[in-house]
Formats: C-alpha cells, structure tokens, sequence
C-alpha cells in the first residue's frame, strides 16, 4: 500500500453484499511496469459457481451478487477499467487523510514532511480523475514517532484492509452517505525519485533531514556534493551536539572519534552518518583518513569550500507539484 493505489471495480447486480463470499476464488498475480516502485502485487477475486475452496465457509447453492477487481498502480487500473463494464462505480482504498496527499506516494510524503496524523481513506472514483471523488469511510491513524515509510504502510495497509471490509459490508449505507472533500487542505503527493535525495545544508533542518531520511532512506541514499563529485550518505544516526568551536558554516563536516560519525552542518544544527558511499564504501573513519583529513591540511581560508559538503547548485524541488494527473493546484 506503500506509495501506490489500491482500487476496487464494483459491478454486476447492485444489491448488498451477502455476509459471506462463499466460494470467490484468490488469485494474486503479479503486475510489472517500467520502475520497480510500480512493481505491486494485484488480487482477483473471481465469483466461483459450485467451487469449494479452503475458503469455503459452507456449501450451498452458488450466489453472485457482485465482482471485485483489486489492482496495483495507475497504469494498470487504467487499462484496466477499459475492460470493465462498471454499474456499481469504483472504490479505492488511498492511504491517507483524503484531500490531504492526493497522489501516488501518500505514505512517502506523509513520513517526509512530518506528518503526526494520517489515516486511510475509502472513496469512489470519478472518471478520469483520482483522489477527488466522495469519501465514503474514513479512519485516522497516529504515525508513530521515528517510523519509516516502510513501516508507517504495513500498517496503514492493515488498517485499508479493515476499512475496505467495513466498507463492502455497509455499503448501500457507505454510499449514501457519503460526503464530497473538502477544497481547503489539499496537498498533493507526486512519486518519490532520485532529485529528492540532494540535501540542502542552508535550507533544510535537523528535523526536516531526519524526515527526508526515513522517507525514502531506505529505497534512494541521500545525496551531496564533495570536491566536485556525488556522495552519498548512509547509515543516518540523527541529531547530534557538538560543543566544537570550528566552522559552523552549513556544509562544514567533520570526523567525531568518540561517536565514529562524520558529522554535518545544516541549517540548525548537526547530523550524523556513520557511512558513506564515494566510489566505494567507506565508514566514517575511513573518510577521515583519506580524504576529509588531507583536505583539511591543504585548505587555506582562501578556499573555504574546501573540507565541506556542498549543495548541488541547481537542485530540483519536487516535494510538491503543480500538477497531478491534470488537476490543477488549489
């Protein structure tokens, strides 16, 4: 559920649901696109006459009362719906606090701006659009302190789970009584990609650099400039205190013994990494020594952007978008 759509195709006969499914029919199925962000397991649930399964809670005379098509990705649901005859609309199951993170990576988003609260939100969808139609359940969710987005979607993926259930099990109520989202609040959640990665030392925070991490961590290494050449930088430790009296400029970097860290200057403080990636694997330690230690003995104040870590002049922003599928910003 991490970062991408989850969507029901409703149609058949419209009435409600029977409390049991009977004999449906699981078959996961794997769905492939060009980046391996996209790469998500599909379910269909096929209505089955007279099929006994393990999942047969009882036998009986067949009953079909409707047809569930649970799908990975806009691509795919797109081609999708081109085949479906639809009566009933479409569901999806999007994880977040809906008008809030409209897009393809709520969960990223929601972990990199420091959200507190997210939630899942179960809405129909409306032709060519997705993220705006009516909200038919919502449930809010505490995002736990520190967490990762890997973390924060297994259990936004468990609670949808839950919700949608509810929701099928309700849903001539669900239905109608539905609500429009609200114009006020809305934010937009665009793919992660790599320009996201680059770290600006004058601009982002403590905080904001902890948050960045946990997003997309563990999928994209962040990323700075040193001497010219792309670093990156692994093993994020957080937050750090230094009583050092040297250069505080934003960038500025240096080797802490006690902790085995390389420690970085941005806008309000220090973070630490206890690795980092230039050319080859090197810790902390192994930095110093051979390349932060020699920089330092040849820099001179004529040349203060020396023994530092350098933002990537040029840097695309791309937290936020103006654009989402043709939906203007509000």
């Amino acid at each position: 559920m991490t970062g991408n759509k989850r969507c029901l195709a409703l149609h058949g006969r419209k009435k409600e649901p029977p409390k049991r499914h009977g004999a449906a029919l699981l078959r996961p199925g794997i769905i492939r696109t060009d980046s391996e962000q996209d790469r998500q397991v599909g379910y269909m649930f096929i209505p089955s006459t007279n099929v006994r399964t393990q999942f047969t809670c009882k036998a009986g005379p067949p009953r079909v009362s409707w047809r569930l098509l649970f799908f990975g990705t806009d691509q795919f649901a797109v081609e999708s719906l081109k085949l479906l005859n639809l009566c009933s609309g479409i569901l999806n199951v999007h994880p977040s606090l809906l008008p809030r993170w409209r897009g393809p990576a709520p969960v990223f988003h929601t972990v990199m701006h420091g959200d507190t609260v997210t939630g899942v939100t179960v809405i129909q969808i409306r032709p060519d659009k997705f993220d705006v139609g009516p909200i038919l359940n919502q449930e809010i969710h505490q995002v736990p302190k520190n967490c990762t987005a890997e973390d924060l979607g297994a259990a936004l993926a468990t609670k949808g789970a839950h919700l949608l259930l509810d929701t099928l099990m309700k849903l001539p109520e669900k239905i109608a009584n539905k609500r429009e989202q609200e114009p006020k609040g809305v934010t937009f959640a665009p793919k992660i990609n790599r320009s996201m990665s680059w770290i600006n030392w004058e601009e982002q925070t403590c905080d904001q650099i902890a948050c960045l991490c946990r997003a997309i961590g563990s999928r994209i290494p962040l990323r700075t400039m040193w001497m010219g050449e792309t670093i990156k930088l692994l093993d994020f430790v957080g937050k750090c205190y230094t009583s050092d009296e040297r250069n505080q400029k934003p960038g500025s970097v240096y080797y802490d013994k006690d902790s085995n860290t390389l420690a970085v200057c941005c806008k309000d403080g220090w973070v630490a990494f206890r690795t980092v990636l230039l050319n080859k694997r090197l810790t902390a330690a192994d930095f110093h020594n051979g390349y932060l230690n020699q920089t330092v003995k040849k820099n001179t104040s004529s040349k203060p952007a020396e023994g530092q870590f350098v933002s990537r002049k040029g840097r695309t922003e791309e937290l936020q978008t103006n654009t989402w599928r043709g939906q203007k910003k509000q």
